[in-house]
């Protein structure tokens, strides 16, 4: 068994869509990003890396590839999803939190956890998103970004 833990962060700016999670949530303001900013699969998808032993999301897809401009983040998620596989790993399970004053995300983590489970291919009741607040602490209390936390599990394959 390998433990791996992610985290990202991304400051909130007007004009684009709020992403989290591969789900759409209404909101005033979206998270800036070379990608589309989804700073929860980017949390998911650095500690699968880290599990794995396969470095930083940044090695793997760095801010300077003009290519990776606009991506949407499930698809970072289900090539690191691969990498972890073909170095004979299985996801054994994801855990992660949302840090977030605004918007209010509670009824949007049922979609999310699906998304997630859909990307990686996993049974839903693998993948667990939660959401917290910061009581008004700090950049994140002031709604200046969003941050997100993970922690995965990978088994070797072919063992129990």
């Amino acid at each position: 068994m390998r433990v791996g833990q992610g985290f990202d962060a991304h400051r909130l700016v007007r004009g684009r869509p709020l992403r989290l999670g591969g789900v759409e949530v209404p909101h005033d303001r979206g998270l800036e990003g070379h990608s589309d900013g989804d700073a929860l699969l980017h949390a998911v998808a650095s500690a699968l890396l880290g599990a794995a032993g396969e470095g930083d999301l940044g090695t793997h897809f760095p801010s300077s590839d003009a290519s990776l401009e606009g991506i949407d983040s499930a698809r970072i998620l289900e090539q690191v999803a691969a990498r972890v596989r073909a170095r004979g790993f299985e996801i054994a399970n994801v855990d992660a939190t949302i840090v977030a004053q605004a918007p209010r995300l509670a009824a949007f983590l049922p979609r999310m956890v699906d998304a997630i489970a859909g990307v990686l291919a996993l049974r839903r009741e693998c993948v667990n998103v939660k959401v917290s607040s910061t009581d008004l602490l700090g950049a994140l209390g002031r709604e200046e970004g969003i941050a997100a936390l993970a922690v995965a599990l990978l088994q070797e394959r072919g063992t129990t």
